[in-house]
């Protein structure tokens, strides 16, 4: 079994923990970078990792694919796209990176489903987003349709304050994505999903302000979820086609709601607060899925 790892860094601490899972496995990897992708049309191979034929992996896992121009975007999607086309396992498949990456399609497909999520409009119009202050309850989350880790996300509930932000925007060709404040008592919940479980969960606790993102500062506090909360971020994750993915949950005054699906989450902060070995857990769906 030979298994391509597409990371940023090969050293960074989850994808050292996943290469050490298969390894502890006697599974070979071979990590490489988006760098280390070359595509050939008209000519064999179709792509080539770092040298290598794509189509010598098993499965490919993608950790994040990390920010980058439109020409860069579309070419690494593509490129996913070309390789599950070729016959090689993708996870999480390409439509599913796709459908996660951006806010406004999660939260459609989301709401379609069924799925309670938070007020959201989106627009190219300045006046139609300053107009949307009082729905969304005057308390608004200004956020990159594309972007993690909360970073780029301001709160404000100043009309004037939101214009100059939108105009800001709008003038850098960026889209207008506004969401109501939530107030979660200064926590939410992420579910990590594996297949059809939710294999480990914490709260994210804000400290010191209102982002809970571990990466902002949030403290992750270990607990057990409801069947409830299970269900839900299962069906939450299968509703966007993530096989592996971070759904991250509100508790608020109308109940349960889902305002965010990650499609390559992290899991420092949960694997060392909970004790799970997700990697572990990860490499063992993985080979299983491979093998079946």
């Amino acid at each position: 079994m030979f298994i391509g790892i597409l990371t940023r860094n090969k050293d960074s601490w989850c994808s050292k923990k996943i290469i050490e899972a298969f390894e502890a496995r006697n599974v070979k990897t071979f990590p490489f970078k988006l760098q280390d992708i070359v595509c050939n049309v008209g000519f064999e191979p179709k792509v080539l990792v770092g040298g290598l034929n794509v189509k010598d992996f098993d499965a490919i896992l993608v950790r994040p694919l990390g920010p980058g121009s439109l020409d860069e975007i579309l070419f690494r999607v593509d490129t996913l796209h070309r390789i599950a086309r070729l016959g090689v396992t993708v996870i999480n498949n390409p439509q599913a990176i796709e459908n996660a990456a951006n806010k406004y399609f999660t939260l459609s497909l989301l709401e379609d489903a069924g799925i309670k999520v938070p007020k959201t409009v989106v627009t190219e119009n300045v006046r139609e987003a300053i107009h949307a202050f009082p729905k969304l309850n005057g308390e608004v989350v200004i956020k990159p349709i594309f972007g993690s880790k909360g970073l780029g996300i301001t709160k404000t509930s100043d009309v004037e304050v939101a214009s100059r932000i939108f105009r800001l925007l709008h003038r850098n060709h960026f889209v207008l994505y506004l969401q109501e404040y939530v107030k979660h008592g200064g926590k939410d919940i992420r579910c990590f999903v594996v297949g059809e479980r939710v294999i480990a969960s914490m709260y994210r606790v804000a400290k010191g302000g209102w982002k809970t993102n571990v990466s902002q500062g949030g403290v992750p506090v270990p607990f057990k979820p409801s069947k409830e909360t299970e269900e839900l971020a299962v069906k939450a994750a299968k509703t966007v086609g993530c096989e592996i993915a971070g759904v991250d949950l509100m508790e608020s005054k109308e109940g349960l709601m889902v305002h965010e699906v990650n499609s390559q989450p992290g899991f420092m902060g949960l694997q060392t607060s909970t004790g799970i070995d997700i990697a572990g857990e990860i490499v063992d769906y993985i080979i299983k899925k491979i093998k079946s």
